[in-house]
């Protein structure tokens, strides 16, 4: 089947639960995959698979079942079919079956298309199901491909990649690079790690023969079984299916990366739960702007219908999490001109290529002044309601109460209004939002207060998480267990009456804190707690006297990223 790295890469997995995107290796910027949908237009009530977007992005080949309605994917009914559109912003048309010579009354499967559509990659069978393949061939499952003089031109009679390439076994899913010189399939052959393998197959140049096939190595395969290779035009990014341990369903999709084409594919990770669910995702294919995901999703061998789906690919382009791109971002963009900063690196879309440049500022350009969709958010308290005791959240569904009492400020917010806190007895109770065990993620908020040794954000019963000392300097008291787990000070006082953002962050490795933009203090400490609880705005976990704020609180935000200054 289809930024700065490490970060990135659990930026994917807690996103697409969502969400992240979690965090790719060694690729540049924060990502995510935005909620997936059906690809309009080319589903029938047949199984529709294994789609391969081309380079051009016009052209939608993928394997259907159709004209048959079956409850089942019925191997001996599959064609390769095409859909094609005028522009990229134009609907999918009636998908129509290439016919002979590619298809026959054999089985046509996983094509893949190079970049200049002039080379068709598939297979004349299924793994497992033998019976279906094309005379000519080595195995129950080969590798075979179609040329043509020009795109305007008919697909040429098909030709075997030959022995060295096949097997007596089965090599399955071809991925053709976005340079034509690497084609990465799946298959059971000596020297691999488990019952299916990803191989890949190179060539110098386009007129060579493919030599032999290399295994991509325990960073990707695994005794679990991996299949259905995809890779990113800019060869940075790999995709595949697999069912292994950290997975959501039968069979789930999962990324890994490299920050070159000669560097080594890092670890993979699991594109999470707002991509893979517990059925099937399989046949990954990213479009070759990088802005879209292309996969189908079924039960197999047998139950639903399998259909194509896609997915946007966005960049996190909110680099402060202040919820708007303005020119906060453009600045912050500029101070890293021409280096090496993932923050910023966001073109080409969605992972960069390693330095901050006229293409990032491009990207950052077509986001400048919209609504931010950041399913990373998971909590934003605006704190701006007039009446009432509710403070609703406007990312999900985590509307918190007042209690005691802080009372409503309609004016005198960073943005509209906020809320005041007396020092005695008020606070805010949210629901569970955030257990900070389980990775990434940043809380920022405004506050404005002059009075030391109060408590901003905590979480019930657990650890204050953003407070200050008795000298006023900002603080927080999340930490892990054992002896050497203590609190992290920064040397900033932010009690002089006057606003400011304040924040805490974790990247997994590493806890920060950060005053108005700048991170004013940071550590690595052992692994942060596991609490399942809500949170307190404005006191102490333990609601203990002295802890109560004085002042005044504004637009709180959780996400589930690494928000850096």
């Amino acid at each position: 089947m289809e930024r700065r790295t490490s970060s990135a890469i659990r930026l994917v997995s807690f996103v697409t639960v969502i969400a992240l995107v979690s965090s790719v290796a060694t690729t540049n910027a924060d990502f995510i995959f935005g909620t997936p949908t059906e690809v309009p237009n080319v589903n029938s009530p047949s199984d529709d698979i294994q789609p391969d977007i081309t380079a051009d992005g016009l052209s939608l080949y993928f394997v259907s079942s159709r004209p048959y309605e079956t409850s089942y994917l019925d191997v001996s009914r599959l064609d390769i079919w095409v859909a094609t559109r005028e522009t990229t912003d134009d609907d999918w048309g009636a998908p129509v079956r290439l016919g002979p010579p590619v298809n026959t009354s054999a089985c046509e499967v996983d094509p893949s298309v190079s970049t200049d559509g002039l080379e068709l990659y598939f297979c004349d069978g299924v793994m497992n199901f033998s019976g279906y393949t094309r005379p000519g061939g080595y195995g129950d499952v080969d590798i075979w491909v179609s040329t043509r003089a020009t795109v305007d031109d008919p697909w040429g009679e098909p030709q075997n990649l030959g022995p060295i390439v096949n097997t007596s076994r089965f090599e399955g899913d071809p991925e053709i690079s976005g340079d034509g010189l690497s084609l990465f399939f799946h298959g059971h052959r000596p020297g691999g790690y488990g019952t299916c393998d990803i191989w890949v197959t190179t060539r110098a140049t386009r007129e060579d023969d493919w030599g032999p096939p290399l295994n991509l190595g325990p960073a990707v395969n695994s005794s679990s079984g991996e299949i259905d290779p995809g890779i990113s035009p800019d060869g940075l990014a790999f995709f595949f299916c697999a069912s292994r341990v950290g997975g959501y369903g039968a069979g789930d999709i999962w990324l890994a990366a490299r920050a070159s084409s000669s560097m080594p594919w890092e670890l993979p990770i699991n594109l999470g739960p707002l991509v893979n669910t517990f059925i099937d995702e399989a046949d990954p294919s990213i479009s070759a702007d990088a802005r879209t995901l292309y996969f189908d999703r079924g039960v197999w061998p047998t139950g639903s219908t399998w259909d194509l789906w896609q997915a946007p690919i966005i960049p996190i382009v909110d680099f402060n999490g202040d919820g708007t791109v303005d020119s906060t971002e453009v600045y912050i963009m500029v101070d890293h001109w021409d280096a090496r900063e993932s923050l910023c690196d966001i073109a080409p879309m969605p992972w960069g290529d390693g330095i901050v440049d006229v293409e990032d500022l491009r990207v950052l350009a077509e986001y400048m002044d919209e609504p931010v969709d950041d399913p990373t958010l998971i909590a934003h308290w605006a704190l701006d309601e007039t009446e009432d005791d509710i403070a609703y959240d406007s990312a999900c569904e985590n509307d918190a109460v007042l209690l005691g009492g802080a009372t409503w400020q309609p004016e005198g917010g960073t943005v509209a209004g906020a809320l005041e806190f007396k020092g005695v007895d008020g606070w805010v109770d949210t629901p569970s939002v955030l257990n900070p065990a389980d990775g990434p993620f940043s809380v920022l908020l405004w506050v404005k207060g002059d009075t030391a040794g109060q408590v901003m954000l905590s979480q019930s019963g657990g650890h204050d998480w953003l407070l200050t000392d008795a000298s006023g300097v900002l603080m927080t008291d999340l930490k892990g267990t054992g002896r050497k787990a203590k609190a992290l000070y920064s040397q900033t006082v932010i009690t002089d009456g006057q606003w400011h953002r304040v924040g805490l962050t974790w990247d997994g490795l590493n806890r920060g804190l950060c005053v108005d933009g700048v991170m004013v203090a940071e550590d690595e400490p052992s692994l942060l707690p596991d609490i399942r609880v809500g949170l307190h705005i404005g006191c102490g976990a333990n609601l203990e006297p002295g802890s109560f704020f004085s002042g005044l609180i504004d637009d709180v935000r959780i996400y589930k990223r690494t928000v850096r200054p």
